[in-house]
């Protein structure tokens, strides 16, 4: 994994992109010294998207076996709890 300084990769973009699609490579971008963001190929995207829907799945399984959670709310009583 490579550390480069946002700035730099503001510069060169395009090599950064290139380095990322088509080496497979992973960039974290730091600004003062501190991580902000990371530049990752779409397979790595796609696997972390994956895992996390896994994790909701999981919990939502849970949360079902406990019998308090079985209890339908209607749709407008979850809407108006949400604020929406």
């Amino acid at each position: 994994m490579t550390k480069l300084p946002a700035s730099q990769v503001r510069k060169d973009f395009a090599e950064a992109l290139n380095k990322v699609a088509y080496q497979r490579e992973r960039i974290v971008l730091h600004r003062r010294g501190k991580d902000v963001a990371a530049l990752v190929p779409m397979e790595d995207l796609e696997l972390l998207e994956a895992l996390e829907d896994q994790h909701d799945i999981e919990a939502a399984d849970k949360a079902l076996v406990d019998p308090k959670n079985r209890k339908r709310i209607p749709w407008d009583r979850a809407k108006a709890k949400l604020g929406r």
